[in-house]
């Protein structure tokens, strides 16, 4: 059987590992008449009794040579449990530095470039957005696919392809300045006049029909159309609000509010339709088109820069949109606004 020895982070051979396991079956980095071997590949390799491994004279077993790998590589476990699967389901892998590389089906090291750069994770680790976003960058400079491979406690895989997206609708806001009553209430504004009521709700989808002739505003909608100067808002003693003062409360109300507001100004900005997602657990539920009001094309979530994941909550807001044959997608404000699409995927 092919031997190995034990150098730091990886496991070396000699010329023999180079013509049995890398031209063969494409495991490890020639690195000039040997063969470098990633931890993970070397634990699979004596899993399949392929090859012996030597550290300091010393022949070590599965069990031992785990153990070890998981004292030099952190979550090493993680690891070995995504590269077994990603064999297993015949792709040629290469290490990288969040995690691995994957060979399209048919290709392979030499051949073509990697299709997917995985980055291995469990259920328990909070992700930080600010990662996650690194990570995004670096695989579209490089044009690869980023997969998200989350292990959970049972050892379990689940896979969510991440990427960018410009969401874009065809339903442009017509501004005309309303001649009407509308008073901020509680936590919403009433749009009194009848004809504005109508106008608002069946040109622009805005707010909901209280009855025949008055029209209940959600607080972010008020705040949209007030900064279009589509129409002004008092308080109910008749004291006149601006955009400030308006933001200013519906905050008091709505810890978030600005966050959401900027999300729902883009949206419609980009000639989207967004109502409430509450329903749905997010913040929006979102259309392209008023013609296609009757099923919502989106769920957007919106998230600050400095947002932290929790996968448990990530994997029930992903499953639900793939139920209801949406996407989800997490709008994340900075000094903009950038849109990240988050859905389940199946290697």
């Amino acid at each position: 059987m092919l031997s190995g020895e034990l150098k730091g982070t990886v496991v070396i051979t000699g010329k023999q590992g180079i013509e049995e396991l890398h031209r063969t079956s494409f495991y490890g980095r020639p690195k000039g008449d040997d063969l470098e071997l990633s931890l993970a590949e070397c634990a699979y390799l004596i899993y399949m009794k392929k090859i012996n491994v030597q550290c300091d004279g010393e022949e070590l077993d599965f069990e031992h040579f785990f153990i070890k790998a998981s004292n030099i590589v952190k979550n090493f476990e993680l690891f070995y449990i995504v590269y077994k699967d990603l064999r297993g389901r015949g792709y040629y892998v290469q290490p990288s530095d969040i995690g691995f590389r994957v060979y399209p089906r048919g290709g392979h090291p030499g051949k073509g470039p990697a299709e997917f750069l995985v980055f291995v994770t469990s259920e328990r680790i909070p992700l930080l957005l600010t990662d996650l976003k690194k990570h995004l960058d670096n695989s579209d400079n490089k044009k690869k696919r980023l997969i998200l491979a989350i292990v959970d406690e049972e050892s379990d895989l689940t896979h969510y392809e991440v990427r960018k997206i410009t969401p874009s609708g065809n339903s442009v806001l017509r501004p005309t300045t309303l001649q009407s009553n509308v008073t901020l209430l509680e936590d919403r504004c009433m749009v009194w006049e009848p004809d504005s009521s109508k106008m608002l709700h069946k040109e622009g989808f805005f707010g909901k029909p209280m009855d025949e002739g008055h029209l209940q505003l959600s607080l972010i909608e008020s705040c949209y159309l007030m900064n279009c100067k589509v129409l002004e808002i008092e308080k109910r003693d008749h004291e006149k609000l601006d955009f400030a003062a308006f933001s200013r409360i519906a905050a008091s109300i709505e810890s978030d509010f600005m966050i959401k507001y900027k999300v729902y100004e883009k949206l419609r900005n980009s000639g989207l339709v967004p109502k409430t997602g509450f329903k749905f657990g997010t913040h929006f539920r979102v259309y392209k088109s008023f013609d296609s009001i009757s099923h919502s094309d989106y769920l957007v979530h919106a998230i600050s820069h400095d947002h932290i994941f929790s996968l448990q909550q990530v994997s029930r807001a992903v499953r639900l949109a793939n139920s209801v044959k949406k996407e989800m997608i997490y709008a994340v404000v900075s000094d903009r606004i950038d849109f990240i699409v988050l859905g389940r995927v199946r290697l």
